[in-house]
């Protein structure tokens, strides 16, 4: 690892598990590294900090970062260049879902939920990734309801566990999906295409199968080593995105995120998906729905 601090940084987490995932690795880095928090807004997120250092004497950093603008992502990007020269563990986290009694159309739903939960990670990944340092960690929250088998289409599926699916390839049957979606608004098209009918399980989807495809880039990069990219789910958290109906606390929430984001050197863990029971799971033949 790092032979100076570690420095992370987690997305979405001025609250729910992205708030348990700061406190989880303040605790495991201590004096060894630097956390930041991420936040849209700035009051929240300086609140979310200021509460870890008075009720737990926890040091983290505010940052913002808004994953769905461009530019706040590449100022993230300078301010920790500037203060440590480079980026140690990169989380993820910031998603979003509708509600189901949301009275927005099908495909507005699927093109705010894209844009959030899987183009707004992709650019921060594509800031981000070029500041990580040899034997970093990247956790891509993904989810069970990203379940590849929700796919009826035999050539769409087939196409996204390909073991050579480019990010543009996928970034394209992403936006195929929102264009789908916006065709009708009782998802008929979008079953006859033989995609899923949950804008919010196509995103995760997507989450999931980039982390593959950055693994094998990575793995490519002979400037660095050992760095490690895994999707995640965090299980049925008791959060606002899940109406707090969640049968887990944010912090057994965060569990399978500060696991992934603490793998040892030279893990085989790698482009994985990895349960809310920190167990690997080949995401290319379905995941299990766990609670």
């Amino acid at each position: 690892m790092s032979a100076g601090k570690r420095i992370a940084l987690v997305t979405g987490a001025n609250k729910g598990i992205g708030f348990a995932i700061v406190r989880g690795l303040c605790k495991a880095l201590g004096d060894r590294g630097t956390v930041y928090l991420a936040a849209r807004n700035e009051q929240l997120g300086q609140q979310s900090v200021a509460e870890l250092k008075t009720e737990e004497n926890l040091h983290s950093e505010f940052i913002q970062l808004d994953v769905t603008d461009r530019k706040s992502i590449e100022k993230a990007r300078d301010a920790i260049v500037e203060r440590h020269g480079g980026l140690d563990i990169l989380v993820n986290n910031a998603g979003m879902a509708f509600k189901h009694d949301a009275t927005e159309s099908f495909g507005q739903q699927a093109e705010v939920t894209m844009a959030t939960n899987f183009f707004g990670l992709s650019d921060v990944c594509d800031v981000m990734f070029p500041i990580l340092r040899s034997h970093a960690r990247v956790v891509n929250v993904s989810s069970c309801l990203g379940n590849v088998n929700t796919i009826t289409s035999a050539t769409i599926k087939a196409r996204v566990i390909s073991d050579d699916l480019t990010v543009d390839e996928l970034k394209t049957i992403m936006s195929d999906f929102v264009s789908a979606a916006k065709r009708d608004t009782q998802k008929a098209y979008i079953k006859e295409v033989g995609f899923p009918t949950s804008a919010y399980g196509m995103s995760k989807i997507g989450v999931t199968a980039l982390s593959s495809i950055q693994q094998r880039q990575l793995d490519q990069d002979r400037s660095r080593t050992d760095i490690v990219v895994n999707a995640i789910h965090p299980g049925y958290v008791d959060t606002d995105l899940t109406s707090h109906k969640g049968s887990r606390t944010i912090d057994e929430g965060a569990v399978s995120s500060i696991y992934a984001a603490l793998l040892p050197e030279k893990t085989d863990i790698r482009g994985q998906y990895v349960s809310c029971n920190s167990q690997v799971e080949d995401w290319r033949k379905g995941v299990q729905r766990t609670a």
